[in-house]
């Protein structure tokens, strides 16, 4: 594993930079929005800014690691560990797989489990819709789309438009958020449409 050039390549979609683990609930966050995406490495030992600072003690932050994996995340995480050393310091990886148990959730410090999805280098937390395509995504019956004229018109909306919000897509067919959230669910699943999230808002697109 060249470290060198994933730190070269900065914060992201499957990577992430710690100095040290302080919480667990901060962590535990991170590591579900990576199982609940394609999965992603922790690199522990540097900061921020890429500097390989090393870890003082990488028992000590297994420790946390492993404790943040199996307490503070649900369904559980087994993170595997990876001792590097880069100029005498050792930086700790902790490698997260994407995973077939979706959605994950991480104990906030609230006190209340919630499900995040990695967006960019943030882990952002999971919309309604996000978390009934994770859900249904490891189903294996299938989606059965009936094509109404509610998806016919979502469907012509976005040929014009480009993009979409469920608040549009309720105003535009006069129907409830639930019901527009099944429906786009279900478009999702099975590939008509793609979900965006952003840190500001949501949107759809035409796949």
């Amino acid at each position: 594993m060249n470290i060198k050039r994933l730190i070269y390549e900065g914060e992201g979609v499957s990577l992430d930079f710690k100095k040290t683990i302080t919480r667990c609930e901060k962590i535990a966050k991170t590591m579900v929005s990576f199982a609940n995406n394609k999965g992603g490495k922790l690199l522990v030992g540097v900061a921020d800014n890429g500097a390989i600072l090393g870890v003082k003690s990488e028992e000590e932050e297994k420790y946390m690691l492993t404790r943040a994996a199996h307490f503070y995340c649900r369904p559980a995480l087994e993170p595997a560990f990876e001792e590097v050393y880069i100029d005498d310091k050792v930086v700790l990886v902790a490698d997260i797989a994407p995973s077939d148990e979706k959605p994950h959730y991480a104990l906030g410090e609230d006190g209340k489990w919630w499900a995040y999805i990695r967006v960019k280098d943030k882990s952002v937390l999971a919309s309604k819709i996000v978390l009934d395509v994770l859900k249904q995504s490891g189903n294996d019956t299938g989606v059965m789309i009936e094509y109404s004229s509610k998806e016919k018109a979502l469907l012509e909306y976005l040929e014009k438009m480009q993009r979409i919000t469920v608040k549009q897509f309720c105003e535009l067919l006069n129907i409830g958020r639930r019901r527009a959230q099944r429906i786009l669910v279900n478009l999702v699943l099975s590939g008509v449409i793609l979900v965006h999230t952003t840190e500001k808002e949501e949107f759809y697109t035409a796949a």
